[in-house]
């Protein structure tokens, strides 16, 4: 019994002096991979910088472009944070972060930053092999764009941190990066004459469920229970939340200006609430990220090897959430895709577009368009419909006749129509259908429409039935 006493009163004392010892240990001061060397803050906004430390742990934060030092106290949970003022473009600078260590970030430049995310469309590079994307990467040196690549991870809880850093745009860095935020970024870049920061966090494969918080679907039986109905495939994630967890919430708050967003070839088996998941999205990020960011993103391009009419429902989903999301705009590609490929190659062509898009919408250079012809309205006028568009300016066929329009009756069988542009409007007529009650155009998965407008952008498929609400087995 003596022996085990003393064993015990050594086991005790032996503890003591690790407590003693670790309480006398100086934690070190961390941030999130986000915040590092070479990287864009947006400009003139009010940003949270974060981190970790030790409990009580005082920290003190100094930028070059203040005269001011902030002064904060880890909490008992080892989290810090302060809030910057950003000042305009047109210096380099440094912040230095003081704990019980120092952490500095160099080299960090103030501009525009946008968040650009989705599945593989959003992700292909000039690796991957896109037109003129050699000639393109050879150009690619800029300092005055930085990149920030999120690593694959997905994770059933969320994140604190993820894998990336920034790096400045090089022939060498632009190669494996998302090929449409380049582009994107370069003509933002040229225009506006200030760095621009792109963030690129996507994963080929992905339903746009996998990048919405769990909370947020499971709360909502519908949305669930279409949740439920997706395949599973070994190349990517499809549960709920695990791609966000991973790759987006570590970056919350992060400051950005907007999102870029390409993604739905992965929910063709429950395109009837792709509108619904959309904006469910978007309001969540918009509230993660505390800001009501512009939202742009791209209509899936036309792909010949959709079962059914999946892929055109997905794209008229997409088209019907411009109507449920605030500040947002909508790229159509159909023009510059390829029906035998789900991959289309004209990343230079979409990164445009989307850039046309920013330049217009969110920095008010109103030479630039916004969109092609957009379904508005439609007026029942006896046997014929005429079919009104936004964005209508310059309306015109690129071929001899406008076709892919159709026409319905109260039966709802649809019958090929003819269709003649007339006053900026579409008239619209069948022999079929005496009585028209719905139009619909470009209504297949393959479609390529030929209406245009004077911007040379293609007007984008829609139907007048509301096909979302019929019931769907589970």
């Amino acid at each position: 019994m003596k022996i085990k006493s003393r064993k015990t009163k050594s086991s005790l004392v032996l503890g003591l002096l690790l407590v003693i010892s670790c309480s006398g240990v100086r934690a070190n001061i961390s941030l999130p991979a986000i915040f590092g060397n070479h990287m864009v803050m947006q400009q003139n906004a009010e940003v949270k910088l974060w981190g970790w430390g030790k409990p009580l742990e005082g920290v003190k934060v100094k930028t070059s472009w203040s005269a001011d030092t902030l002064h904060t106290v880890v909490t008992q949970n080892g989290n810090w944070s302060v809030s910057l003022q950003t000042p305009s473009a047109g210096e380099t600078h440094e912040i230095a972060i003081q704990g019980y260590n120092k952490v500095e970030i160099k080299d960090v430049l103030m501009g525009e930053v946008w968040l650009c995310s989705g599945q593989s469309n959003m992700e292909w590079s000039v690796d991957h092999g896109i037109i003129n994307g050699e000639e393109a990467a050879r150009e690619a040196e800029n300092n005055e764009i930085r990149l920030f690549h999120v690593v694959w991870k997905s994770s059933p809880y969320p994140c604190i941190d993820l894998d990336g850093q920034w790096v400045k745009c090089t022939p060498e860095t632009m190669r494996p990066f998302s090929a449409i935020g380049y582009f994107f970024g370069k003509e933002l870049n040229k225009k506006l004459n200030c760095p621009v920061g792109l963030i690129s966090s996507n994963w080929g494969g992905t339903p746009i469920e996998a990048w919405i918080p769990e909370y947020e679907i499971r709360s909502r039986k519908k949305l669930n229970d279409a949740a439920n109905k997706l395949p599973h495939f070994a190349w990517a994630p499809n549960e709920v939340a695990y791609t966000y967890n991973a790759m987006i919430a570590p970056l919350l708050p992060f400051s950005i200006k907007g999102v870029l967003w390409y993604q739905g070839e992965a929910n063709v088996d429950n395109a009837y609430v792709y509108t619904d998941m959309l904006e469910l999205l978007v309001k969540t990020w918009r509230d993660k990220f505390n800001t009501e960011f512009d939202f742009y993103y791209a209509q899936i391009a036309p792909f010949m090897h959709y079962q059914n009419d999946d892929g055109v429902k997905v794209r008229d989903a997409q088209r019907r959430a411009l109507d449920r999301i605030s500040n947002s705009a909508m790229v159509v590609l159909s023009d510059i895709g390829d029906t035998t490929d789900i991959h289309p190659r004209k990343k230079i062509d979409a990164g445009k577009r989307f850039a046309q898009v920013a330049l217009n919408k969110t920095y008010g250079y109103e030479e630039y368009p916004v969109s092609g012809p957009l379904f508005k309205d439609y007026l029942i006028k006896e046997n014929k419909i005429e079919v009104l568009f936004d964005y209508s300016d310059g309306l015109y066929c690129s071929d001899k006749k406008l076709t892919m329009f159709e026409l319905a009756g109260e039966d709802l069988q649809w019958y090929p129509a003819k269709a003649v542009i007339k006053q900026g409007k579409v008239v619209v007529s069948s022999g079929k259908v005496s009585r028209p009650v719905h139009v619909r155009f470009a209504w297949t998965n393959a479609a390529t429409p030929n209406l245009f407008n004077k911007y040379n952008l293609p007007a984008s498929g829609f139907t007048t039935l509301e096909w979302r609400n019929v019931k769907h087995s589970l």
